[in-house]
């Protein structure tokens, strides 16, 4: 097994303790049977991957003590992605994998045909640190507050181009080459696609590029992690050269 990783949402740095909280303090003494003197992993999105050392674990907390980076900070390229809910299990999957694979942050977005009307957002967060976790990130994205896309879009900053995965081009999947790098967002439809007025508002966009995903009709979820590979891949820190 390898070595427990916590998220600590705390300053990390030699010699230094963090507090742990109720919860973190169940899972490593009451789950992952660890004590006094253990030692684990911590990161806190900032400042690279610390052993620590276990301090104190009570039933109300703790406290862990960092001794020594062991990973540098690992900032994910400017990506976001934006998606349409869908049922509970496969929402949490499209956050997980969002995580994993190096997303920045994570925009839930209501259009005219989403099903899932709402969001456990502090869930989904929770869902963003374990992957993050169990993948050997150092950072956590952020998952914002679902939103409807018209909102969305009304207030979006220009200098951050779309990539839309069209569900109308389904054929050959398109190279991204050429396309220019910096910020960028995913944009991911609900399982029943745009309306025709979200389609046309986003067609008229000069900060939209439109892309097939390939010549397959893909799930919401599947498309979420096809479009952050392709992008990653040409745009991204896949490449022989970091994003930022």
């Amino acid at each position: 097994m390898g070595q427990v990783r916590l998220y600590i949402d705390q300053p990390l740095g030699g010699g230094q303790e963090a507090g742990l909280d109720t919860a973190q303090a169940h899972y490593l003494g009451g789950v992952m049977r660890l004590g006094p003197g253990a030692e684990i992993e911590a990161f806190n999105g900032r400042d690279g991957g610390w052993s620590a050392q276990i301090v104190e674990l009570g039933k109300r907390g703790g406290r862990i003590e960092a001794v020594a980076q062991v990973r540098p900070p690992l900032p994910p390229p400017d990506l976001w992605l934006m998606f349409a809910p869908i049922k509970k299990a496969r929402t949490d999957f499209i956050v997980e994998k969002a995580t994993e694979l190096g997303c920045a942050r994570i925009l839930p977005v209501a259009t005219e045909f989403t099903q899932a009307g709402r969001i456990a957002r502090d869930r989904l967060q929770a869902h963003a640190v374990e992957a993050a976790e169990q993948c050997g990130g150092t950072h956590v994205p952020e998952v914002a507050e679902l939103s409807p896309l018209t909102r969305v879009l009304d207030g979006w900053d220009e200098g951050r181009r779309i990539l839309w995965a069209d569900e109308s081009r389904v054929g050959p999947a398109e190279t991204l080459a050429g396309l220019p790098r910096g910020p960028w967002a995913i944009l991911i439809g609900p399982e029943g696609g745009f309306s025709e007025a979200e389609r046309t508002r986003l067609g008229g966009s000069g900060v939209v590029t439109p892309v097939s995903l390939g010549p397959r009709i893909l799930r919401a979820d599947t498309a979420a992690c096809a479009a952050i590979t392709l992008w990653q891949a040409a745009l991204g820190d896949w490449g022989g050269s970091r994003m930022t």
